[in-house]
C-alpha cells in the first residue's frame, strides 16, 4: 500500500477533495487498542471508538488527516456462523 499527499500534477487527489473515498483499510493486529490510540495521538480522528464487536473482534476505526479510513482489529473470539448471526440480530435490535 502506498499513500501520498495530494498532488495535482500527478492527478493524485485526496479523499477530502473527492468528498470521501470508497476504500477503507483494515489492519488485524495483536493490540488494536494500542494502534488506535497511536493513530489518534498522531492526528487521526476517531470515527468508531474501540469496541467489542458482535463478530468477535476488538474493533475501532479512524480517519487520517487526508481522509483515508483505517479499521483496527484484534480477534478476541472465534464464533460459529450461528453465534455471529444471533449477536448481529441482538446488536442491530439494540440500535433502535
Amino acid at each position: 500500500v502506498m499513500l501520498t499527499d495530494e498532488n495535482p500534477e500527478w492527478n493524485a487527489k485526496s479523499p477530502a477533495t473527492l468528498g470521501g473515498s470508497p476504500v477503507s483499510m483494515h489492519i488485524y493486529t495483536e493490540n488494536a487498542d494500542a494502534m488506535f490510540d497511536r493513530a489518534v495521538a498522531a492526528g487521526c480522528e476517531s470515527v468508531a471508538p474501540m469496541m467489542d464487536a458482535f463478530w468477535g473482534d476488538r474493533y475501532g476505526k479512524v480517519m487520517d488527516p487526508f481522509g483515508h479510513q483505517w479499521g483496527f482489529a484484534t480477534q478476541k473470539e472465534e464464533l460459529t456462523p450461528e453465534q455471529m448471526e444471533q449477536r448481529a440480530r441482538e446488536w442491530f435490535a439494540s440500535m433502535g
